[in-house]
């Protein structure tokens, strides 16, 4: 038997990728279908090694490695803009924009995303997130 760790070991995936391949293992054809839990010990899932290594092979072969450790988002320090860069810069002025908005209309009005993001252009999350941070200098600035 084989821990979940062994399988990330053996097949150099990440944490998220083997857990995604037990957790969608039935829409997978039978060949290619991650083994069944055999035990579990102290919340630990352990698997037939045989069954891992079939499984492993039928992956290599039908779907191949090329994307293993990619987990779909480039690595970074998880702060988003908030380290300055290009995205920094953007985000300054939609806040200055957002507080301006608040300023001038005496606090948070609902809808204020939108409309920033219908006037000014760009995502209406990305608005949301400039108005949230303009209102927490708006809220600063009144204390």
């Amino acid at each position: 038997m084989v821990s979940r760790a062994w399988i990330r070991e053996l097949t150099g995936a990440s944490a998220a990728t083997a857990a995604r391949w037990y957790a969608q293992r039935q829409q997978q054809p039978e060949g290619r279908r991650h083994p069944e839990v055999v035990c579990t010990v102290e919340g630990r899932h352990y698997f037939d090694q045989q069954a891992v290594e079939a499984f492993w092979a039928a992956w290599q072969q039908d779907v191949g490695t090329g994307r293993l450790g990619a987990a779909g988002r480039r690595r970074g320090d998880g702060l988003g803009a908030n380290r300055g860069g290009p995205g920094r810069e953007q985000r300054e002025r939609a806040v200055a924009v957002a507080l301006e908005r608040l300023r001038a209309g005496s606090g948070h009005g609902r809808g204020l995303a939108a409309q920033l993001a219908r006037e000014h252009g760009g995502a209406p999350r990305s608005w949301q997130r400039a108005v949230n941070e303009a209102r927490k200098r708006y809220e600063a600035e009144r204390r």
